[in-house]
């Protein structure tokens, strides 16, 4: 028996040890597979750029992209100095724009057509089509040369709206109570679980963001068609354009055409026969095809890429995890070669003290002599906020989501949600009073509630405090223009949040002046995971909630994730955005 028991345990360890041996031979093999080929860029080219594919902040990665046939599109900080370098690039002619839907949020979408624009002033063209146009994409598309709509498709026009998710009557059916505290009379981040609609404060916020960026998106299809504000104002009222020839009319397109009538088009204007196949070259294709880097320079301007929710811990790739940009700020802190950090925010915020980790970094890492320029994105709000204001400068676009200076803290008491719906009780026993404290099984007592009120009134006088010192104002006017109140970027320049309007491109060129760089390459951090990891580690998390989302949908995912936060956030203190939204 003992003999059989030692070859069967040797027979077991030699498998074991063979299909390890198999996994990661097999892990090599796929990562030289995935490599990047080099890409030949051909004569009289034409850049593709499909709107419908969101170009991130952080870099997405997936090894297996290559072996699967997917693009994948690259980030927005790739995408705009490719397009920059497109403008240079004499085998480039134009730049062809898929507009049919655009994916990209206000910030980048405003990036991405100022990168455009760029382009289109060194004389080379940019032809905008979709066999649909959706008003997101036609912000982006209005400045090309030429947009047309499919003579069949649909051209949309109808203003702006946001929606937010209550699930106050949710809770209230399922007996779970959220125990809520918060500073900032516009911190209206708990509202979901305490109201049924908007309070007076949040529509009022709400309000006047959405009508800031509204008018903002007027003005700038009004310059670009050489249109005027009111009209196009009175068209969305109106729902003017239910037929794509309406909008032609009214010089928003510039004409009805199939798909082979623009390409024909586009041979005319690079000079090839009608007959001839048109150079497209992808942008993800074009990457692999060009050189963007100077790699011989010694001095490095580090972009620091802090994209998602602020998590305490390690975090999920998704997310900004303090334990992981901990140790990424600490290693740049570090590396003498590197003058100055380009911290670029993509983030409504998250935990406090998660936000209040990274904060200390950064003031270390300015201390140290680095330079600070923080390029705000789409949304760089409350934790968001926290991590940006000890800058030496800050950069929005106008429709930049921004402010949201409070703090806020939910414990749900599940107790007759157990009890009633589930027939579960609870019962303890503690060596003191606040042992168990704060509990989800039993409701707060008046004097815990007092504890977790004042810890939110300690957080929020930091936060301030913290604001006040890096912009270098009052802390009572901090307090004026905080109370969890959201701005756009273009009133956080009116009012001292942030410094003066410009994407990641100008953060960078920022940095280089206030560090003095002649010659200085960019560095970008989180740096890429390794395959190993990637497969071990992101991807089976990235397939899942893939999976999920195409199941749910879109905005039964995002309620999903709003109501998973709940029971996440029990007890934690939140410096977060008071709402999520969808906007069309």
């Amino acid at each position: 028996m003992k003999g059989f028991l030692k070859s069967f345990l040797a027979g077991l360890l030699a498998l074991i040890v063979f299909f390890g041996i198999l996994f990661f031979a097999s892990i090599g093999v796929v990562g030289a597979l995935a490599t990047q080929e080099q890409v030949a860029l051909e004569p009289k080219s034409v850049l593709v750029i499909d709107l419908s594919r969101s170009m991130n902040d952080k870099k997405l990665e997936d090894p297996f992209a290559d072996l699967s046939g997917e693009e994948i599109y690259p980030d927005l900080s790739t995408a705009l100095a490719l397009i920059e370098h497109a403008s240079r690039d004499s085998s480039v002619k134009g730049i062809y724009l898929v507009a049919a839907d655009n994916v990209n949020g206000f910030a980048a979408s405003s990036e991405l057509k100022e990168a455009l624009k760029q382009f289109k002033a060194t004389g080379k063209f940019i032809y905008a089509y979709g066999d649909y146009i959706s008003q997101r994409a036609y912000a982006l598309a209005s400045l090309a040369n030429k947009i047309y709509c499919h003579p069949k498709g649909i051209f949309e026009w109808q203003g702006m709206s946001v929606e937010l998710v209550f699930f106050k009557r949710m809770l209230d059916k399922l007996e779970i109570k959220p125990q809520i505290f918060y500073a900032g009379k516009f911190k209206s981040a708990t509202e979901p679980f305490r109201e049924t609609e908007m309070t007076e404060a949040n529509r009022v916020q709400t309000t006047e963001w959405l009508n800031d960026i509204y008018n903002q998106f007027l003005e700038q299809v009004a310059s670009d068609r050489k249109l005027n504000v009111d009209s196009l104002k009175a068209w969305a009222d109106r729902y003017a354009f239910d037929r794509p020839e309406k909008a032609v009319a009214a010089k928003l397109l510039d004409g009805l055409r199939y798909d082979d009538e623009v390409k024909s088009e586009i041979r005319k204007q690079i000079g090839i026969a009608s007959t001839d196949k048109i150079n497209f070259i992808t942008l993800p294709n074009y990457a692999k095809a060009v050189t963007l880097d100077n790699p011989y320079a010694k001095q490095k301007i580090a972009v620091v890429v802090a994209e998602g929710d602020i998590i305490y811990g390690k975090g999920m790739p998704e997310s900004i995890g303090s334990e992981e940009y901990l140790s990424v700020l600490r290693k740049i802190r570090n590396d003498d070669d590197i003058k100055a950090v380009v911290l670029r925010i993509n983030s409504p915020g998250g935990s406090s003290l998660a936000s209040e980790i990274m904060w200390r970094e950064l003031e270390l890492m300015r201390k140290q002599g680095k330079r600070l320029v923080v390029s705000m994105g789409n949304v760089a709000a409350s934790g968001g906020y926290y991590i940006a204001c000890n800058a030496d400068r800050i950069l929005v676009q106008p429709n930049t989501i921004t402010g949201s200076i409070g703090v806020f803290s939910i414990v749900p008491d599940l107790s007759s949600f157990m009890n009633n719906k589930l027939g579960i009780s609870f019962d303890r026993v503690s060596t003191s009073r606040y042992a168990d404290a704060p509990s989800v099984t039993r409701p707060l007592r008046d004097e815990e509630k007092r504890i977790v009120q004042g810890e939110v009134d300690r957080i929020y006088m930091d936060f301030k405090q913290r604001v006040a010192d890096g912009r270098k104002k009052d802390i009572n006017y901090i307090d004026s223009i905080a109370q969890g109140r959201v701005w756009t970027g273009k009133k956080a320049i009116e009012i001292g949040l942030a410094d003066e309007v410009g994407g990641l491109s100008k953060a960078i060129e920022v940095a280089s002046k206030l560090a003095k760089l002649k010659e200085y390459r960019i560095k970008v951090y989180p740096e890429p995971k390794s395959i190993l990891d990637y497969v071990l580690q992101t991807y089976p998390t990235e397939f899942s909630r893939s999976q999920m989302k195409r199941e749910l949908g879109e905005e039964e995912y995002m309620i999903l994730g709003q109501y998973k936060k709940l029971k996440e956030m029990a007890g934690d203190i939140r410096t977060e955005l008071p709402f999520q939204f969808n906007y069309k």
